[in-house]
């Protein structure tokens, strides 16, 4: 999962630039009530010349102020409340007294007392660089926010896309065992041709899987395409015994899924519907939009599984008498993948009738890929030719897949 670096609000993107601007729009707004104020009441020309030095000296207070702020704010609570007060009562100290001064040297004040003077503006200066002071710290704090909430979610991502990651690479070492040990006991056996088509499937499917991204996602049609090189694999093992029919509608093809999520279950259909059976087993993938969301389901005509013996931690699926030798990895991967990328918006059920065969369904919101590569569209036969639309196959290839509308 991509996740973008940490944008701010857009007005302050550049920090630097939006100071300013608040800075020259804040004391020149300032400037001009005073300034309309002071025209309301009849003042003199010289008042305006106060309200001038006035809004200069608050504005470069107001500076001062903001190196000394951003230091304080990077403190302990303590610290920084205790400073900041002290601080703002020694700026609003030294305003009050340049602007009684100001008052007092140009004649503007009725009241020739510098003392009472001083005391009236002081607490409108504190009025007006407390507002000034509350502002800055309260912009500062939303942004340290925004950018904590930003690293948060970075890091949340981050972790959910380690856990896919280590999810799909722990299906690599699961499926690698089975196919070397094929080619090792064919090489064994001396069967060098058999041995080298293996490794060199073997290859083809691999390189294959290295182009998706481990946390990606692709098509249905184009992980049916994985799905077709991992049965040429494993058709050489099985021959005849491994029956395969895919049905994937038109619409179905085009939609999204985790890279690799179908394959465990494919590998699980072969290790307990296939293997056991002397005659072998018809597996089965059925992928088709339901309303707005898609459904596959991947079901064999295996001995089925005993689910009255399932474990809490798994969907009706565990170990048996008839599966002894699972260890879960397949399915628990796959419940734990669809756990992360789609939280509880998801359904996985496993299927078992007393009958025999065993059925996984897996619904996921229906995603459209933003291009479909003409080359994944699900074919017939293996061949690379596209089937017929409506094409379902009623006898039993090596290999049956249709696409169906």
């Amino acid at each position: 999962m991509a996740v973008l670096p940490f944008a701010p609000t857009p007005f302050f993107e550049n920090k630097n630039q939006a100071f300013w601007n608040l800075q020259l729009a804040g004391w020149g707004g300032t400037a001009l009530l005073r300034a309309m104020s002071a025209f309301a009441n009849g003042q003199p020309l010289e008042f305006f010349f106060v309200i001038l030095i006035a809004t200069i000296t608050g504005f470069s207070i107001s500076l001062i102020l903001s190196v000394g702020y951003s230091y304080l704010i990077r403190q302990k609570p303590l610290v920084t409340w205790g400073g900041t007060a002290a601080t703002l009562a020694v700026a609003v100290g030294i305003y009050s007294f340049i602007d009684s001064w100001v008052l007092g040297l140009t004649g503007s004040s009725a009241d020739s007392d510098f003392v009472r003077i001083f005391i009236g503006i002081y607490f409108f200066d504190l009025t007006l660089l407390g507002a000034w002071s509350a502002l800055y710290y309260a912009i500062n704090f939303f942004l340290q926010v925004e950018q904590q909430a930003d690293r948060l979610e970075r890091l949340e991502a981050q972790a959910t896309s380690a856990q896919l990651a280590m999810l799909r690479y722990q299906l690599n070492p699961h499926f690698l065992f089975n196919t070397l040990n094929s080619i090792s006991t064919l090489v064994l056996l001396k069967q060098t041709e058999p041995a080298n088509a293996m490794l060199t499937r073997l290859s083809s499917f691999l390189r294959h899987t290295l182009v998706t991204q481990p946390g990606g996602k692709v098509t249905v049609a184009q992980e049916v395409e994985t799905l077709k090189l991992y049965l040429e694999i494993e058709r050489m093992r099985f021959e005849e015994r491994l029956q395969t029919e895919f049905r994937v509608e038109e619409n179905a093809a085009k939609a999204q899924i985790p890279s690799m999520l179908l394959q465990p279950l494919i590998e699980n259909a072969i290790k307990y519907g296939v293997s056991p059976q002397e005659e072998g087993a018809e597996i089965s993938l059925l992928a088709q939009i339901v309303g707005p969301r898609l459904r596959i389901t991947v079901s064999d005509t295996g001995p089925g599984v005993d689910v009255g013996g399932a474990s809490d931690d798994l969907p009706a699926v565990m170990a048996t008498h008839k599966r002894r030798d699972s260890t879960g990895v397949g399915l628990a991967n796959i419940r734990d993948r669809l756990a992360q990328a789609y939280g509880d918006d998801h359904r996985f059920e496993i299927r078992s009738p007393e009958s025999g065969g065993f059925t996984v369904l897996i619904e996921l919101p229906h995603e459209f890929a933003d291009e479909v590569e003409p080359s994944a569209a699900v074919s017939a036969t293996g061949d690379g030719k596209p089937a017929s639309a409506s094409t379902v196959a009623t006898e039993n290839p090596p290999q049956k897949v249709s696409t169906a509308k």
